[in-house]
């Protein structure tokens, strides 16, 4: 948990039920001033359901919310002049062009009538829109929308910026010329909240991070913190021909000193403290009558301790197949 003296979103005991479901089941969360916090979990989570009461869409059925020395939990609206929203969904207008979006935008949180059309202008160049300023909404491709969401949600330069999921389904152009500009953003003193099932994404731009499954937080610890007990670790992915039986028996008694996890049909992956010898492995399979399609090796990763630390497959955060457990 980041230090009471700092956070400038805290959150105690929050709850959210929808009939017998509780969609968030008592969480606490604190956010330090500059940090960019990240929640993730897999889609159903509950991620969206926070988000939603943090910003004041939606009020919790227990707990409370601080946002900048701000009690919002009996007026959940009383912080809005602080925070800008970027909502899974877009929340423009479609008969309205990019520079007519922005600027309504800057005027709902009361910008004079040349400060909100020279700040849209900024905006529109900023994101890699200005080509399209006067393109009306509806004519926006998917990742076009969402950039321009979110330059909405900071025409009022917020010091606090929540997004829910800001690039789910979009093209990787978009992606990453997200990511580059909400880097861009916290490094400039913004405060960022970003929910996201994307764990590549999470590890590349948080430095605090909370996994979250079935409405509670498993872990919420800071990023260089969460890698350590994988930190000078090593993994090797092989991918072998469909119907090949993988002799694990063997593989343990002639590699003592490597994990062999089953992480799909067809696939499994092996850890080890020193860099490992693909060859050595794939001869040793291949002299078994096992084909190996592929054999990929890389450093354990934020991957790897999300599975460890919730029991959820990688793969399953989008909709893939669960790993199974590990085997020595």
């Amino acid at each position: 948990m980041a230090p009471a003296d700092d956070a400038v979103i805290r959150v105690r005991g929050l709850v959210k039920r929808f009939g017998d479901v509780h969609a968030v089941d008592g969480i606490d969360v604190a956010v330090s001033e500059g940090g960019f916090f990240g929640f993730l979990g897999p889609n159903g989570a509950g991620k969206t359901t926070a988000i939603s009461m943090l910003t004041g869409l939606a009020r919790p059925d227990a707990g409370s919310i601080e946002i900048g020395s701000i009690d919002c939990s009996r007026n959940p609206k009383a912080a809005q002049h602080l925070i800008g929203v970027v909502p899974d969904e877009s929340n423009l207008y479609p008969e309205l062009t990019g520079f007519e979006n922005l600027c309504f935008s800057g005027a709902l949180y009361g910008l004079r009538k040349k400060v909100r059309q020279r700040k849209a202008e900024e905006l529109l160049d900023l994101f890699g829109l200005e080509g399209a300023a006067e393109r009306k909404f509806s004519g926006y491709s998917k990742g076009m929308k969402r950039r321009l969401v979110i330059a909405a949600s900071i025409m009022h330069e917020p010091p606090l910026l929540f997004l829910d999921e800001p690039t789910s389904g979009i093209d990787v152009e978009s992606s990453r010329m997200i990511r580059s500009l909400l880097a861009a953003l916290n490094r400039n003193g913004t405060t960022i909240f970003l929910t996201t099932h994307f764990i590549d994404e999470a590890e590349r731009l948080c430095d605090r991070i909370a996994f979250i499954v079935n409405g509670k937080i498993v872990r919420d610890d800071r990023l260089e913190r969460l890698l350590q007990p994988v930190q000078g670790r090593y993994a090797l992915t092989v991918t072998v021909s469909g119907g090949c039986v993988v002799p694990y028996t063997d593989l343990q008694q002639a590699f003592p000193g490597l994990v062999f996890h089953e992480t799909a049909e067809n696939e499994l992956r092996i850890e080890s403290s020193k860099p490992l010898k693909a060859g050595l492995l794939v001869r040793f399979l291949e002299d078994r009558c096992v084909e190996v399609v592929e054999a990929r090796k890389r450093q354990l990763s934020l991957e790897d301790v999300f599975v460890e630390v919730t029991g959820i497959g990688s793969s399953s955060m989008t909709g893939g197949v669960k790993e199974g457990r590990g085997r020595r």
